[in-house]
């Protein structure tokens, strides 16, 4: 006869089948420790770019247009290595944690994931572009903050329920910023940074620290 616990092992398998067509599941936590690691990185690099900018204003005693042009040059390159290298590295952790347990990387539930983590992070880049064509400065770190918060809340329908969280602490971080803005750089560190490695530190203890190798 079925005992009641074989009852429950089959639910719960049926709960996995049904969570692994729904969501995508190979996210790495190693993938948040390397993005922090790099966001921490291009928060120094940044600070060392805005000191020399101020350092100079020291010694002319102005800033000029071509000055400002260039940093605002610099602090977009910055950017954009740091979230090629965070792609990057999320891609190898992630392709590497699906293969170790056979599945796939790029499947309905990973297409909704980019969708639905893409809609509110173009629509926020194309936001802070705008800001900086107006030389605006004040709200950049925060409106960061802010749309990549609101982008892993919409994406964490469609993966871990984990993200949301990180998610909603990027959006009260981004809406603190805005009453600070002049230390936006270290919330920016903060959020990108610290959150992200304190994030993967948590996910890979809790998902994948112990996570059995499976055969091919």
């Amino acid at each position: 006869m079925i005992t009641e616990n074989q009852h429950l092992e089959a639910l719960q398998d049926i709960k996995k089948i049904m969570e692994r067509s729904s969501r995508f599941l190979s996210l790495s936590g190693l993938s948040g420790i390397a993005a922090g690691i790099l966001a921490l990185a291009g928060a120094f690099a940044a600070k060392k770019i805005l000191a020399a900018y101020y350092a100079n204003y020291s010694i002319t005693g102005q800033f000029s247009d071509a000055a400002f042009h260039q940093l605002k040059v610099r602090l977009l390159l910055v950017a954009a290595v740091v979230l090629g290298a965070a792609l990057v590295a999320a891609f190898y952790f992630t392709r590497r944690r699906a293969k170790k347990n056979n599945l796939p990387v790029w499947d309905s539930s990973s297409r909704k994931l980019v969708a639905a983590l893409l809609i509110p992070l173009i629509a926020g880049g194309i936001f802070i572009l705008s800001m900086l064509q107006y030389s605006e400065w004040r709200f950049v770190a925060p409106g960061c903050l802010i749309f990549y918060g609101l982008a892993l809340v919409n994406a964490s329908k469609y993966t871990l329920t984990d993200v949301k969280y990180l998610g909603l602490l990027e959006i009260v971080l981004g809406l603190v910023n805005t009453q600070f803005t002049t230390y936006g750089l270290y919330f920016w560190a903060v959020g990108f940074g610290i959150l992200h490695i304190t994030y993967g530190i948590i996910m890979w203890m809790k998902y994948e620290r112990n996570e059995p190798l499976r055969e091919k």
